[in-house]
């Protein structure tokens, strides 16, 4: 039997090759197939959207044929629950992951070298993240950094932390440790070089506004290029590439790319958190209103976290959208249509939304930003 995904290479006359690829030539790309032996494929352009790999530690190598020492691959061909496991790095993934193992059994304690976990999200709602993934289980030391990792003969890990600005190392015994880290563009060794493709100090491929590389034939998009990584940013990119080849007009609004953490409950955001909002020195209005006082989500006993809204003190403008919340990353793509056209806090505060539902968070967040709350 066909699958869809098969339908649709055949239908688009799509030639798929399996192997390692790599630039050529302008017009080029070489393929280490994976059944043995070469091909080179010609073409006109050529998309480059080669991802991202884990960014190795020093003091924590990877091994996931091990299966004590992960990263978030190696987590999940885990075959028995841990009873306990180390996270080193306290963003997304390792949050992630984390959760899955914890929700499991395991005893989860993340280790950060930061004084906060996700550092990117909103300070407001990442401390109320932490007090919630506390009240699972989850043990945090911040500020506090991996110095060694050693697997014994009995299949213990001994883990040795510092403060991270240096002091007294302790040490700390795991059945796991998970590598989260960070992520990096995966682009060496893909023939950038040779063609006089530049890079950024981070390794990501140097493109225009049309995602074009120096070399005019060869584009890129996804992980391997500036901007958060996300699959959904990233497929957003490639729409928008192919257009331009097409000859229309392609385009990626980046201030209104949403992004998720999918625990339990998850957290969403898209636009500016407070801080920047701060940074920049722009005046705003906050709203923000609890689940613990919306009737769904307390009739489903799910009811921590919040939905929080950013706008301007002038014009209203939402400008920022943080959620914590059960299937908040359904509920965060209400916020980026709205700040995708512009919406003010009072637009959406005067939306019908059906009850019960939990998406009346959000529209009571939006009366409180506009300073006509009702239920409270």
């Amino acid at each position: 039997m066909y699958s869809l995904f098969h339908f649709l290479i055949f239908f688009f006359q799509v030639n798929y090759v399996k192997g390692f690829g790599k630039l050529s030539g302008p017009n080029s790309v070489s393929v280490d197939l994976n059944a043995g032996g070469s091909e080179t494929i010609d073409a006109k352009n050529i998309i480059l959207a080669v991802g991202s790999e884990v960014t190795p530690l020093p003091t924590a190598v990877v091994d996931n044929a091990g299966g004590k020492i992960v990263d978030s691959t190696g987590a999940l061909q885990i075959t028995k629950v841990p009873e306990s496991m180390v996270v080193i790095g306290g963003g997304v993934i390792g949050l992630e992951m984390g959760s899955v193992w914890a929700r499991l059994g395991a005893k989860v304690t993340v280790v950060e070298f930061l004084d906060t976990i996700t550092p990117t999200l909103d300070k407001e709602i990442a401390k109320t993240f932490q007090k919630i993934l506390k009240k699972q289980g989850f043990d945090f030391k911040l500020s506090t950094k991996v110095t060694n990792t050693v697997v014994r003969a009995d299949g213990k890990i001994d883990v040795s932390l510092e403060p991270a600005a240096g002091g007294e190392t302790t040490n700390f015994e795991a059945d796991v440790v998970l590598v989260s880290t960070g992520r990096r563009p995966f682009t060496s060794n893909i023939g950038l070089e040779e063609l006089g493709i530049g890079k950024d100090r981070l390794g990501r491929i140097e493109v225009n506004d049309h995602f074009q590389t120096a070399v005019p034939s060869v584009y890129a998009i996804g992980d391997a290029i500036d901007g958060p990584m996300l699959a959904h940013k990233a497929e957003e990119e490639g729409i928008a590439c192919v257009e331009n080849l097409a000859g229309f007009s392609g385009h990626v609004n980046y201030d209104v790319i949403p992004g998720v953490v999918y625990t339990h409950p998850e957290v969403a955001n898209v636009g500016l958190t407070e801080e920047q909002l701060k940074e920049q020195g722009i005046a705003y209005n906050k709203g923000v209103f609890p689940f613990m006082a919306n009737s769904r989500a307390r009739a489903m006993g799910d009811a921590e976290g919040m939905v929080k809204i950013l706008a301007d003190k002038e014009t209203d403008k939402i400008l920022g959208i943080h959620i914590i919340g059960s299937n908040a990353g359904e509920m965060v793509a209400e916020g980026v249509l709205a700040m995708e056209y512009g919406a003010s806090s009072e637009d959406v505060a005067r939306t019908c939304h059906a009850h019960p539902t939990m998406s009346e968070a959000f529209k009571e967040a939006c009366m409180d930003a506009y300073d006509k709350p009702i239920h409270f």
